[in-house]
């Protein structure tokens, strides 16, 4: 899909450092746990973030 914006990145890597036992390997999950630890209006943004923290455990990359 391309490069990802640095706001979700960061969005992501923080939710990663404050909840880390909050996230895992499941897409489903990290949407509910980004709507629990997050406030964002938008769906896609909401889903674009979950994907990325998905994507980061998935690859084993942290940083």
């Amino acid at each position: 899909m391309g490069i990802k914006p640095s706001y979700i990145k960061r969005l992501g890597q923080e939710l990663i450092v404050e909840r880390p036992e909050r996230f895992g390997r499941d897409f489903k999950e990290n949407k509910l746990g980004v709507s629990e630890n997050a406030i964002i209006g938008s769906k896609k943004v909401r889903n674009r973030v979950a994907g990325y923290i998905t994507r980061k455990h998935n690859t084993g990359k942290k940083s």
